[in-house]
């Protein structure tokens, strides 16, 4: 039997065209009213949906009017072809037997979470449903063909969990590797219900510390930095979580106990030492022969040690030195804030952050954990809610930050798109997170420690101290002691009622001119 082969030119005649969208010679995807389109272009305009301009209907807007240009519906464009699922009858991208995204996404969990009955494990329900819930299943699509083929996928790993062959516990995910994407499934599941809610970065931790001690030559070493970080560690992380939430911060800093504490037992071995026999001479040469990061990390495995019998409880431990930056001027405070309010350049997000920080002096920890819900609209006055009552936002900061919510960023990911969070992170049901926004903000030039600084002592000299705590979220010792190095006191504020801010209070320098 013979075989006939296109030649060259007889594949470009047949399967290539100039797309009449693009303009650019690529594969022919379908011949549409106005031309040949190419993938790229038809991908891009079945997922155009609005009300058309044409019927005045709410659908798919593929075509293109003769006149104006403007996107409209098939009908009204006179498309031979429909753009309908088969299944559920949505107008949009199809794919393998005319399903439709979702449609398709949903058959590809269903295949990989069954139990090898036909049906999906029912104790994997939630997470089908989440799943299927996410505003663009094509993420979703794209999140089950990354790394195909390689162990550790997130389809291998779906897989094995609907078999079974994954116990639904965390202590299973955090042995599972590569950890990145085991780490993402197990927010899922916790997003989910499937799972106990845990902190992440409490997972983060418990997945990293085995890791670190296989690296650990001595026996007595691993046992002493295992009950380090099961007595001390692990639990004062736990309680951090209880009170509020843990950051990234916070999370390297226990990481940073045991690769310290590690190294000082390393340390006293080359003393011919032990953790049990070191005397104040080792504990003073280290400290001499180390910086203050590297004292303020070892100073908690010291206390512990001595608080548990573990070495002599008569050892003198040197005090820790605190150390500020100096906060931004006034001058070079309002500089920032202007430029952040008309800087179209910098991105939204990043401008709104930084004059949240330049306004009111929060923390990017408490900034990354606002919602949507606490930008409140009263009449014509935007209020954010940082503290009790909610403070009001000027006019020109209130623009940019409703400009924003309309339309936010990083809302691409395969479960975050339905996100309240203000500024949402690229996990599920997370948060960006502040270390990178701070990293962020320091390169468009706005240091966050210092100009928080500027903020909380400007409004120190507006307003009396409790009505900046109140408003601003702060505890009264943090504004006593701010306020004290000012050189005011707390002792000035007036009697009476002030559970509400001033009317028409606007921090200094943001007025409408």
């Amino acid at each position: 039997m013979s075989h006939t082969y296109a030649t060259d030119e007889q594949y470009e005649r047949w399967y290539m065209a100039e797309c009449c969208r693009c303009g650019q010679r690529r594969h022919k995807s379908g011949t549409w009213p106005d031309g040949y389109v190419c993938r790229t272009c038809s991908d891009r305009a079945v997922r155009t949906r609005g009300t058309c301009p044409g019927c005045g209907q709410d659908r798919a807007l593929p075509g293109l009017h003769p006149v104006d240009g403007c996107a409209i519906c098939t009908t009204c464009a006179g498309f031979s072809q429909t753009f309908d699922c088969s299944r559920c009858g949505f107008e949009g991208q199809l794919l393998g037997g005319r399903l439709c995204e979702r449609c398709t996404l949903t058959d590809r969990l269903t295949a990989l979470l069954d139990d090898g009955t036909g049906r999906v494990r029912l104790a994997l329900t939630p997470l089908l449903t989440l799943l299927m819930a996410m505003d663009k299943p094509r993420s979703g699509l794209a999140w089950l063909e990354m790394r195909r083929g390689q162990p550790g996928n997130a389809s291998q790993l779906l897989r094995r969990l609907g078999l079974g062959e994954i116990p639904l516990t965390h202590d299973a995910f955090h042995e599972l590797q590569p950890w990145r994407a085991a780490a993402h499934l197990e927010e899922l599941l916790m997003a989910s219900g499937v799972l106990p809610a845990v902190d992440k970065y409490i997972c983060s931790f418990q997945r990293w510390l085995p890791v670190h001690l296989a690296d650990i030559a001595d026996p007595e070493h691993v046992k002493t930095i295992k009950l380090f970080a099961t007595w001390h560690v692990l639990p004062h992380l736990r309680q951090r979580a209880d009170r509020s939430h843990i950051t990234p911060s916070v999370r390297r800093f226990a990481a940073e106990q045991i690769k310290h504490a590690t190294t000082f037992l390393r340390w006293l071995s080359t003393r011919n030492s032990t953790l049990s026999s070191c005397g104040q001479l080792d504990i003073d040469a280290w400290f001499a022969q180390n910086t203050e990061h590297s004292r303020t990390c070892l100073r908690p495995l010291l206390n512990w040690a001595r608080q548990s019998r573990r070495c002599s409880r008569s050892l003198s431990i040197p005090t820790m030195k605190v150390s500020r930056r100096p906060a931004l001027s006034e001058t070079e405070r309002l500089a920032a804030l202007g430029r952040l309010l008309t800087d179209a350049d910098t991105p939204l997000r990043l401008r709104v952050a930084g004059v949240i920080v330049l306004l009111y002096a929060q923390p990017l920890t408490r900034i990354v954990q606002l919602m949507v819900d606490d930008v409140l609209r009263d009449g014509e006055t935007t209020l954010l809610r940082l503290g009790e009552p909610a403070s009001p936002v000027p006019a020109p900061a209130a623009a940019l930050l409703l400009a924003y919510i309309a339309d936010r960023d990083n809302m691409n990911t395969a479960t975050n798109q339905s996100s309240r969070w203000l500024f949402p992170g690229r996990r599920a049901e997370r948060p960006a997170r502040p270390d990178h926004m701070s990293s962020l903000l320091g390169e468009i030039g706005i240091p966050v420690a210092a100009a928080r600084g500027a903020a909380i002592r400007q409004q120190l000299l507006e307003l009396p101290a409790p009505v900046v705590a109140d408003a601003l979220g702060y505890h009264d010792k943090t504004i006593s002691r701010l306020l004290r190095e000012g050189g005011g006191s707390w002792s000035r504020y007036a009697a009476g009622d002030h559970t509400r801010s001033p009317v028409g209070w606007v921090p200094r320098g943001t007025r409408d001119s």
